[in-house]
């Protein structure tokens, strides 16, 4: 994005839409890696099935409470970003669990 400071509001605004209807129709096109994603899910499933099995339930309640609200904004900032459907489930899923790729 660049910035003219003597560009008129309305020429700015539309540049601008334009630029964000660009990069969302370019990040709706790029597929998505998952494998990172479901590998952290995998280590959190793990996690919590032990938390609960060996009846860590403070700790079960608190990690399920984390990756929940995390889940839940992700939701909300792709909703805001325009995603819907398909899309909108993976970039949440891949915000929430993606950490999985630097292991």
């Amino acid at each position: 994005m660049s910035f003219d400071e003597n560009e008129p509001q309305a020429v700015r605004d539309d540049r601008l839409a334009a630029e964000r209807a660009w990069r969302r129709a370019a990040r709706r096109s790029a597929s998505l890696d998952l494998r990172g994603a479901h590998i952290g899910l995998s280590m959190v499933a793990v996690a919590l099935v032990l938390l609960g099995w060996y009846g860590k339930l403070v700790a079960l309640g608190i990690v399920s409470s984390i990756f929940l609200l995390w889940s839940a904004i992700a939701l909300i900032w792709v909703h805001a970003d325009g995603d819907r459907g398909r899309q909108a489930f993976q970039r949440v899923y891949n915000a929430t669990f993606g950490w999985g790729n630097g292991l």
